[in-house]
């Protein structure tokens, strides 16, 4: 797997909730997929954030302050990596 971050894409923030049950493919997802994607993107900011009854949300911040995100709720780790894909684009 493949995701190089930047161009215009300035930072990612992935919301999630400890255990609740509409996260837990986004939790999924950190196990598997975080490492090799932050090792391909040393410096990049990819920040987690947990917050108990939080609902599942990745945003990301692009040039000029403007910025996306998509609803994670219920979603499987590789959804969870279609939607960041998405949004890199």
């Amino acid at each position: 797997m493949s995701l190089r971050l930047g161009g215009t894409l300035r930072e990612l923030r992935i919301h999630l909730c400890q255990t609740g049950k509409q996260s837990e493919g986004v939790r999924n997802f950190i196990q598997k997929h975080y490492v090799a994607i932050k090792k391909e993107n040393p410096k990049f900011p990819i920040l987690i954030r947990e917050c108990a009854g939080v609902q599942p949300r990745v945003w990301a911040r692009y040039e000029k302050g403007a910025e996306r995100s998509v609803s994670l709720t219920d979603q499987s780790a590789e959804n969870v990596l279609t939607a960041i894909k998405q949004l890199v684009k």
